[in-house]
């Protein structure tokens, strides 16, 4: 049986999940931007959180971790590469390793770039990456600790995972994300369909997150670096996949 996957909105953008297996009651929470939505949502469905996952260790990740022990003492995960700057840690994950949430295992992915240990965890039963500030929705975080050639592989490593899987990242960003993506891309039809319902989503107040991976390959223009249609347009018909990913995040970070 699938998990049951709740976005739960904090601060001011950005997001929470909750996994639920229905088959046998454990829920897991990735990341804990603030405690409080978190245990409401949990509330309201009956839910207890048996398992928190921590994807990386920027504070609108983490910080609301100890608020939400206090009421659902639960196990805290985290790559075990980042367990001196993460909370204490009861379980350490690594590349390639897994990890359950009631009967479905999740497989650990290093997806390093934004920050050095940055992981997504991908369910392939349940056919969903929880990919924080890796892969986002029309977008990909800033690289701030490692190198832009290390984050290309690591958003290589998600472009590989089936099409249909559903990515659910950290941040509401998609308006902006996708007013970049038209200023590049600027006759891709699916990203101008996709543009238009994320404006009518926003206007409404409605998350534009998770999306689907097929999305994102047809319009995310961080995923396309390798598009002889994109290397065109940016005049680097010669470079290679990563310099022109490069490009695009040195374009995205003036935009």
């Amino acid at each position: 049986m699938a998990l049951e996957i709740v976005t739960v909105p904090c601060l001011s953008d950005n997001y929470a999940y909750l996994a639920h297996d229905p088959g046998t009651g454990a829920t897991a929470v990735v990341d804990v931007p603030e405690a409080a939505p978190i245990t409401a949502v949990l509330a309201e469905r009956g839910w207890q959180a048996s398992l928190v996952i921590l994807t990386h260790h920027h504070d609108d990740h983490v910080q609301g971790l100890p608020k939400l022990l206090a009421e659902h003492p639960a196990k805290v995960a985290g790559n075990a590469a980042d367990a001196h700057r993460l909370p204490p840690l009861d379980i350490t994950l690594e590349d390639g390793g897994t990890i359950e949430i009631g009967g479905e295992t999740g497989h650990v992915i290093d997806v390093s770039g934004h920050t050095i240990g940055h992981i997504a965890l991908h369910f392939p039963q349940s056919a969903v990456a929880f990919t924080a500030d890796s892969l986002m929705a029309l977008g990909c975080g800033r690289v701030f600790e490692g190198t832009m050639d290390q984050m290309w592989q690591s958003l290589s490593k998600l472009a590989a995972l089936p099409p249909e899987t559903t990515i659910c990242s950290g941040h509401e960003y998609t308006a902006a994300n996708a007013r970049f993506a038209l200023s590049i891309d600027p006759a891709n039809s699916a990203l101008i369909s996709r543009a238009e319902r994320i404006a009518t989503a926003r206007s409404a107040n409605q998350p534009t997150v998770p999306s689907t991976l097929s999305d994102e390959l047809a319009t995310n223009p961080f995923l396309r670096a390798s598009d002889p249609a994109l290397k065109s347009a940016l005049d680097m018909g010669d470079a290679s996949d990563a310099e022109v990913f490069a490009e695009i995040r040195h374009r995205k970070d003036r935009f």
